[in-house]
């Protein structure tokens, strides 16, 4: 699924830029928990414990993981202190990025 734009809504392109923009302000905010992040990823949290993520940045042009970031819009929004966060189990955050490598 992906993001279209209607009133009160980002384009694809604008929300895909805000949340690059909201990942790099995290890292310079909290650095010493970024410090491991290599270049062209970012980190997301997923599942009840909030186990930590490193992804590639192209994951965010790919239909199956904006249908997440769709899921974690609704759940906790992204402005947050809390990281991006997923809202689904680890092993389908795992197998999914699996298939999207």
């Amino acid at each position: 699924m992906a993001f279209k734009k209607s009133s009160g809504k980002l384009s694809q392109a604008a929300l895909l830029k805000q949340i690059v923009k909201r990942c790099s302000s995290l890292g310079r905010k909290q650095q010493q928990h970024y410090d491991d992040v290599p270049k062209g990823h970012f980190v997301v949290y997923v599942g009840e414990n909030r186990s930590r993520y490193i992804i590639p940045i192209s994951f965010l042009s790919r239909t199956e993981f904006q249908t997440l970031l769709h899921q974690a819009e609704e759940e906790f929004g992204f402005d947050n202190d809390m990281g991006l966060t997923i809202p689904c189990q680890e092993q389908v955050f795992e197998s999914l990025t699996s298939m999207l490598r």
